[in-house]
């Protein structure tokens, strides 16, 4: 049977390096040349000037990242938008120019001013039109394709003799997208191979359908499904490292936030400024997580029906106090949680630790629950971006596709993506309950 290298890097448009070098050569033209050779012609400096030695190397620099950045990101699902734009592109400089500060070169402002615009333009042009260029996928019938939903530019295919004569004269300039695990005939067999040696990309429709939908479809664990099943250990401890310093460096910032929200607390409802609640964590054990209270202190009965019950926010919940409602729409409420992250507890990024009693019936109605605890949970993640805050058995099984496509595709580009869509999410109130 064959099979192709089921990574992200295999779901990719025929020849990416050259695909990649012309945007790369577009954004050094119209991000950086274009931009400095007008800055030369209304301001005619001397070539050996100091700001020239800094500034410009400083441009080229954040050009680039950001380019590369963009890239790097639209491999993952969900990526293709513009409104990751101006943050990649606001990072990339706003670093450049912190280099710049604190190295105490001289610099000029116009010139880094004039190439971020343009390089901000381009990457709003190329990226709308990787998001209108997809090429054609040719989908060929057997086994479960009909889980790809039709849209312009997908066909369906039964008759290989028309493919194979597509290929044979060069007319087919997409993609050939099958159920690689179905039996398929001895000559869609041939005729993916070759497509294959024609340079023609073949792809199992699960890759499409995770690009696609940005989540991990199972029917039982399997390695072959998730990559792993244990995910990237070195990226995993590189990433503790990380929530370490970063809950130590942001940690002044943090107590004068939170010291103002518990006194904001305070005022408005009776209690206690904190909600301490355990929850299932890493590699499935308990922990005590805290943070703000946004909800009238009651009293719950001990059967495990109420407690779930109590543990479900619904629509218009009337216990969530008028602050409380307010910090649930921004995540607010989450901050507290940095202490978790400093213990191990949690990391800034990961699937959302849930209360015991819904962990507790979540594994007893849905196979595999459990495996979502294979990475530290965390204050955001891939399932609250995509789909916001869930209880129904329905919507959790969505959100463990989400969440198992996070394990299977955890990496530093990924948790930046997720970053990025956490920005939109609270300047949008998105999913909050």
């Amino acid at each position: 049977m064959l099979m192709q290298h089921a990574g992200l890097d295999a779901v990719r448009e025929s020849h990416p390096l050259t695909r990649q070098s012309v945007q790369l050569a577009c954004y050094v033209l119209f991000g950086v040349i274009v931009p400095l050779l007008i800055w030369f012609a209304a301001r005619a400096p001397s070539l050996t000037s100091p700001i020239l030695q800094s500034s410009v190397p400083a441009v080229i620099i954040a050009c680039i990242a950001s380019w590369y950045i963009l890239a790097k990101l639209r491999l993952y699902a969900k990526a293709r938008r513009l409104s990751y734009v101006l943050p990649v592109n606001f990072l990339t400089f706003t670093i450049a120019m912190a280099a710049i500060f604190v190295s105490r070169t001289p610099y000029t402002i116009s010139l880094i001013g004039s190439c971020f615009v343009a390089t901000l333009v381009t990457s709003y042009v190329l990226t709308a039109l990787t998001r209108l260029g997809s090429k054609p996928q040719y989908v060929v019938a057997g086994g479960r394709v009909s889980e790809l939903k039709p849209r312009p530019g997908r066909q369906l295919v039964d008759n290989a003799e028309t493919v194979t004569a597509m290929i044979e004269q060069g007319e087919l300039h997409g993609s050939l997208v099958g159920d690689l695990h179905y039996d398929h005939e001895d000559h869609w067999e041939r005729l993916f191979a070759k497509a294959a040696l024609c340079g023609i990309p073949v792809y199992h429709y699960r890759q499409i359908l995770e690009l696609e939908t940005g989540q991990v479809r199972i029917d039982h664990l399997s390695e072959n499904t998730l990559g792993s099943l244990i995910p990237n250990l070195p990226y995993m401890a590189l990433k503790r490292s990380v929530d370490i310093v970063s809950v130590l460096v942001l940690s002044p910032l943090l107590l004068v936030l939170m010291l103002a929200i518990a006194a904001v607390i305070r005022l408005d409802s009776k209690g206690s400024v904190l909600f301490i609640q355990e929850r299932m964590g890493f590699r499935g054990e308990v922990f005590r997580m805290v943070k703000f209270r946004t909800m009238r202190e009651r009293k719950v009965e001990e059967d495990e029906l109420a407690k779930r019950e109590d543990s479900m926010t619904r629509d218009e919940d009337d216990r969530i106090t008028r602050v409380g409602r307010f910090l649930r729409k921004v995540r607010l409420d989450e901050l507290p949680q940095a202490w978790n992250i400093l213990k191990g507890d949690m990391s800034w990024i990961g699937p959302r630790p849930e209360a015991i009693s819904l962990s507790e019936w979540y594994e007893k109605e849905i196979p595999f629950y459990s495996y979502r605890h294979i990475v530290r949970p965390g204050l955001t993640g891939w399932a609250q971006v995509n789909q916001g805050h869930v209880t129904d058995l329905g919507d959790v099984n969505a959100k463990l596709r989400y969440d198992f496509y996070y394990v299977k595709n955890i990496s530093h580009w990924l948790d930046m993506l997720i970053a990025l869509k956490t920005i939109r999410v609270v300047l949008g109130g998105l999913g909050a309950k």
